[in-house]
């Protein structure tokens, strides 16, 4: 965006301007005139950047490329960015899950370093201008902006980093609960394979005395059989061996005998 040619500023400051762009975000001053160079809130969709220009004169009124009062002016443009730093924190605060702090951690750099130079190019002016408190309140005003930006970027990174850790930790455990439960699978196939290869080879049709029992006796060792088969199951996958619930009903009402005993003596 040029210079609007109705502007009389000196020509110092004219002539630091190129014929392609605005250039960088800077302040410029010469013969009681101060010219800012701003830009406009970066867009995350371009890389280019649309300058914008307030000049103060030298009898402290203030000027907008764009038309209207430039002190107001000024402040709605460091509003813009406040507004766009909340709207970043309010992303930051619902997100979950890497994908979302990841796109926060691409899509706010442009923001982060617009509001560091805005906060330099206020300084400048800050520097070039001792006497005017309107420019010291908006350079503490970009500074806080700018440090905003900053706290959010370090903890956006932080929550990212300790939500992929915790996965990994997450994976890693998962794995080692499958190498686990794998290693007792191989000791069962282990204890097992020897009787299985047998019974294979020579079959297990002898006689075992059971031949003339009743039908229950069947129906009780195939009962037994599936219990059996829920407590391997659990060791399988815990590797620990719960005590069934008629030992563990029994050794409760064995302490609880012991404890009345101990009370009746005391």
């Amino acid at each position: 965006m040029p210079l609007p040619y109705d502007w009389a500023l000196p020509d110092k400051i004219k002539e630091r301007f190129g014929l392609k762009s605005t250039g960088r975000q800077r302040a410029m001053f010469a013969d009681g005139h101060l010219l800012l160079v701003l830009h406009r809130l970066p867009k995350h969709e371009t890389h280019q950047r649309e300058g914008i220009f307030f000049w103060r004169k030298s009898n402290g009124d203030w000027e907008y490329s764009l038309g209207g009062e430039g002190l107001a002016m000024l402040r709605r443009h460091l509003r813009t960015y406040d507004t766009a730093e909340e709207r970043f924190r309010s992303e930051y605060e619902k997100a979950a899950t890497a994908e979302d702090y990841f796109h926060i951690l691409e899509t706010l750099p442009p923001l982060r370093h617009a509001a560091k130079n805005l906060h330099a190019t206020l300084q400048s002016a800050r520097e070039a201008v001792h006497e005017d408190r309107d420019i010291i309140d908006l350079r503490d005003w970009a500074y806080d902006i700018e440090r905003s930006l900053d706290l959010l970027y370090e903890d956006t990174r932080n929550a990212l980093d300790f939500n992929i850790a915790r996965k990994a930790e997450e994976q890693a455990r998962l794995s080692r609960q499958e190498l686990q439960t794998a290693h007792r699978l191989n000791v069962l196939a282990a204890i097992f394979f020897p009787i299985t290869a047998i019974a294979s080879i020579f079959g297990m049709n002898l006689p075992s005395g059971l031949e003339g029992s009743p039908s229950w006796l069947f129906w009780f060792i195939f009962l037994a059989g599936i219990g059996l088969g829920f407590w391997i199951r659990e060791w399988v996958l815990t590797g620990k061996l719960c005590l069934p619930a008629v030992q563990s009903l029994s050794l409760g009402k064995q302490f609880d005998k012991t404890s009345s005993r101990r009370k009746r003596r005391y």
